[in-house]
């Protein structure tokens, strides 16, 4: 990402509150895992993108109302995309 600057100075990311403290690549990585979380996601029930994470592994639509359980930080995890995939290759098997 490119840096950003305003006319007093550098423009800070969320993990800005952290000061100095921590690290510089410990506050990156999470300035970028908030922005992967509080951007909108795709509801797998009425796919718009109005899925928002209530709480740890938490997710719901608030179109729908459709409540799932998902990844800590993201709605789809890597391990539940594979099994995703497994399962519906399994299923066209048998049919």
């Amino acid at each position: 990402m490119a840096k950003k600057y305003s006319r007093k100075g550098r423009v800070s990311r969320s993990a800005g509150r952290f000061g100095t403290r921590y690290g510089r690549r410990d506050r990156k990585l999470v300035a970028d895992l908030e922005e992967k979380m509080h951007m909108p996601h795709k509801c797998a029930n009425c796919a718009r993108l109005t899925v928002k994470r209530v709480g740890t592994g938490i997710w719901k639509c608030k179109k729908c109302g459709y409540t799932f359980a998902g990844g800590t930080y993201l709605p789809t995890t890597t391990v539940g995309s594979t099994v995703m995939r497994s399962v519906k290759k399994a299923t066209e098997q048998v049919e």
